[in-house]
C-alpha cells in the first residue's frame, strides 16, 4: 500500500494549537482541579481534530489510529501499574509510621534556613543511588515535603527542591532508564554519554543549588512554635519509632540489587503494611470506621482502605490533618485518566504523521552547530507537550537528528547529552506529561505551582544551548569528505 502524503506543517499544528488554545481555557477556569477532567476533555478534543483532519484531507483510515493508539497505550502500560503502586506506597508509607517519624525527627534535625538546599542534595543522592526519580519523591520526596511543611517552607519551593534533585540524579545515574535509553536510542557508550553530560549538567545543578541556599536563607526560623505542635501532634496520633526506618532502609537495599521498580515498590508497600499492623493497628480501626466488626477484621478493613482508597487521619491540629491524608491507589485514577487521554492524543499525531510534518520543517532550516542543539531542544520539549512521556520524547528525538548530527559531523554523543538535557528534564514541567501528572499527583503540588521553582529542570535545557554558543567541548568527528562541514 502507498503511504500516505505528508500533511503540510501549517496544517499539522492545527491539532496542537487547538489543545493548547482549550488548555488555557480550562486552566483558566478550572485552575489546579484542571486535572480533574478539563484537561483530559482538551486532549480528547485536539486528538478528535488531528483525526478528523486527517481522514477527511489525507485519507487516513481509522483503523491506523486504532493500532497506534494499541501500540503507544501498550508501551505505558507498566507505567500504569506503577503508578498504581505509587499509590499503594504512599498510603502504606504515612499509616505504618515511616513518613510520621521521618517527619518527627527531620523538623527537630533541620535548620529551616538550609532545608531547601539540603532537600535538593538529598534528593539527588537518592535519585543517583537508585535510578529513579519516581521512586525518590514517592518516598524520602514526600517526607521532605511534610518536613518543610511543618518548617513554614512553602510548598512550591520544596516541590521544586525535591524534583531538582531528583532529576539531577536520575539524568547521571547509570541505572536511570532515561539515561539507557538515551544513551543506546543514539549509539552512544553508556558511560561516555554521563561524563559527557557532566558539562552541561553539573553547572545547572550548582546555579539550582546556589538559588536554594540563599532562598532558604530568607527563613528565619521562626516556625519553631508549629514544630512543637507538629510533634506533638504525630506523638499523640502515631506510635514514633526508629523501628520504621527499617522499611526505608530495605527498600534502599533492593534498589541498590537493582530489583526492578515495580517489584521493589510493592515490595515495600507490603513491609510498610505490615508495620502499620504491629505499630499502629488503632490507626487501622479508626481508618476501617466498623464497630460492628470484629478486632481482626476492622484491622484488615483499615490496611485495605490504606492501600487502595483515600485516608484522613484527626491529629487535633487541621494543618496536620490534611499533611498526613493519603490517597491511596484510587488517587492515582485521575493521573491515569489522563495519561490514557494523552496517549491517544500523541499516537494520533504519530498515526497521522503530522509529528514527522513539523519535525521534517524543523530540521530543514537546521545550518549551525547553534541552530542544531537549539532545534534538538525545543523538538525534545515539542515532543514532551504533544505525546505526553519523556520516553517518547527521548526516541523520537533522538531517531530524528541521528543522521543530521552524523551528516554535519557532530558526535552521537552531543545528541544523546542534548536530548537528555531536554526531554528527560522538561517532562516533568508539562501538567499533561506523564511525569507532570505523577509527580503532581504524589506530592499534592499542582504542576504549574512548583514549574517556577525548578530550578534544574529549566536550567538544563537554556545549558545545552549556552554549550553550543561558546562551543565548549563540542568538537566535529574527523571526516574524510568535509564539504558538508557546517560553520557554527
Amino acid at each position: 500500500m502507498a503511504e500516505k502524503r505528508l500533511p503540510h506543517p501549517l496544517v499539522a499544528v492545527i491539532p496542537l494549537v487547538v489543545l493548547i488554545g482549550l488548555l488555557a481555557v480550562i486552566i483558566s477556569l478550572f485552575g489546579s482541579d484542571s486535572l480533574e477532567g478539563g484537561s483530559q476533555i482538551a486532549l480528547l478534543m485536539g486528538m478528535a481534530v488531528c483525526v478528523s483532519i486527517s481522514m477527511a484531507v489525507y485519507d487516513v483510515r481509522w483503523k491506523t489510529f486504532e493500532k497506534q493508539i494499541m501500540k503507544t497505550i501498550g508501551e505505558v502500560s507498566i507505567t500504569l501499574v506503577i503508578l498504581l503502586t505509587v499509590g499503594m506506597l504512599s498510603g502504606s508509607w504515612m499509616i505504618s509510621g515511616v513518613v510520621p517519624t521521618l517527619i518527627y525527627y527531620g523538623i527537630q534535625i533541620m535548620s529551616p534556613q538550609f532545608f531547601l538546599v539540603t532537600s535538593c542534595i538529598i534528593c539527588a543522592l537518592v535519585s543517583l543511588l537508585s535510578g529513579s526519580s519516581w521512586t525518590t519523591i514517592a518516598t524520602i520526596g514526600v517526607a521532605l515535603l511534610g518536613i518543610g511543611h511543618a518548617l513554614g517552607v512553602s510548598e512550591a519551593w520544596t516541590a521544586g527542591a525535591i524534583i531538582s534533585g531528583a532529576y539531577f540524579g536520575d539524568k547521571m545515574s547509570p541505572l536511570s532508564d532515561t539515561t539507557i535509553l538515551a544513551s543506546s536510542a543514539t549509539g552512544t557508550d553508556l558511560f561516555v554519554h554521563i561524563r559527557y553530560m557532566v558539562y552541561t549538567t553539573v553547572p545547572s545543578f550548582l546555579i539550582a543549588l546556589v538559588i536554594f541556599f540563599f532562598a532558604g536563607l530568607g527563613n528565619d526560623g521562626s516556625a519553631a512554635l508549629h514544630i512543637s505542635q507538629y510533634t506533638e501532634g504525630l506523638s499523640r496520633t502515631f506510635n514514633i519509632s526508629l523501628w520504621t526506618l527499617l522499611i526505608p532502609l530495605l527498600t534502599g537495599v533492593l534498589i541498590a540489587r537493582r530489583v526492578p521498580s515495580l517489584i521493589t515498590l510493592f515490595t515495600s508497600s507490603v513491609m510498610a503494611g505490615i508495620t502499620a499492623l504491629i505499630l499502629q493497628p488503632h490507626i487501622l480501626c479508626q481508618i476501617a470506621d466498623s464497630p460492628s466488626l470484629s478486632y481482626a477484621a476492622s484491622l484488615t478493613r483499615g490496611l485495605a482502605i490504606t492501600f487502595y482508597g483515600s485516608t484522613s487521619i484527626d491529629t487535633g491540629d487541621a494543618s496536620l490533618n490534611e499533611l498526613i491524608s493519603t490517597g491511596g491507589m484510587a488517587g492515582m485514577l485521575n493521573t491515569i485518566w489522563l495519561i490514557l487521554c494523552a496517549m491517544c492524543f500523541g499516537a494520533a499525531m504519530v498515526a497521522s504523521r503530522m509529528i514527522e510534518s513539523i519535525t521534517r520543517a524543523i530540521v530543514s532550516v537546521v545550518h549551525s552547530r547553534i541552530s542544531l542543539v537549539t532545534s534538538t531542544v525545543g523538538t525534545g520539549i515539542f515532543f514532551n507537550i504533544t505525546t505526553g512521556d519523556q520516553f517518547i520524547s527521548i526516541v523520537l528525538t533522538a531517531n530524528m537528528y541521528s543522521n543530521t548530527y552524523r551528516e554535519q559531523g557532530y558526535e552521537q554523543k552531543l545528541l544523546s547529552r542534548t536530548t537528555e538535557d531536554a526531554a528527560t528534564v522538561t517532562s516533568v514541567l508539562v501538567p499533561w506529561n506523564t511525569c507532570g501528572m505523577t509527580q503532581a499527583t504524589v506530592l499534592g503540588v499542582p504542576t504549574l505551582t512548583y514549574l517556577p521553582y525548578c530550578f534544574f529542570n529549566l536550567m538544563s535545557p537554556l545549558m545545552a544551548i549556552f554549550m553550543s554558543i561558546i562551543g565548549w567541548k563540542i568538537k566535529k568527528e574527523e571526516r574524510v569528505d568535509t564539504e558538508k562541514s557546517v560553520a557554527p
